[in-house]
């Protein structure tokens, strides 16, 4: 066999062994981080008891929503739910494990808890659909 050909078979053989570092410093075999929990108020004083949020990519998290207003609210991500990786929502004490998420409509006086991993950098904004105007929106920020 040709010298480069061998040489040539051989560092591929090197690079194919070769394992890069992760990124992620997160370790998913610990529980979750919790968040502080985020309250959505709606009716006669509309607000929000977060409106940013910092993560990390490759942690895992634990966030409790509540709405605790008279109005429906449907909370929705700009992209977040699309670049997570979702373990799990919980509703009374139901847990439903899905793939994927698009929003959670919240009834007045109701909650839910998402337990998930972030697994895309970046600034993600979130409220309820509607009432963003009113300071029901924040920021997920994931580095």
């Amino acid at each position: 066999m040709q010298q480069w050909l061998l040489r040539a078979m051989c560092a591929t053989v090197v690079m194919v062994g070769v394992v890069p570092s992760a990124l992620a410093e997160g370790n998913l075999s610990r529980r979750p981080i919790a968040l502080k929990r985020l309250e959505l108020a709606s009716g006669d004083g509309f607000g929000i008891s977060q409106t940013e949020y910092q993560m990390e990519t490759g942690k895992a998290y634990k966030l409790e929503i509540s709405a605790t207003g008279i109005d429906e609210c449907t909370f929705q991500t700009d992209g977040f739910f699309q670049n997570i990786w979702l373990r799990k929502v919980e509703v009374e004490g139901v847990e439903i494990k899905a793939a994927h998420i698009y929003e959670l409509e919240f009834e007045s006086q109701s909650e839910a808890e998402i337990f998930f991993v972030p697994i895309k950098p970046g600034n993600y904004a979130y409220g309820c659909e509607g009432l963003e105007d009113r300071g029901v929106a924040g920021t997920f920020i994931v580095r």
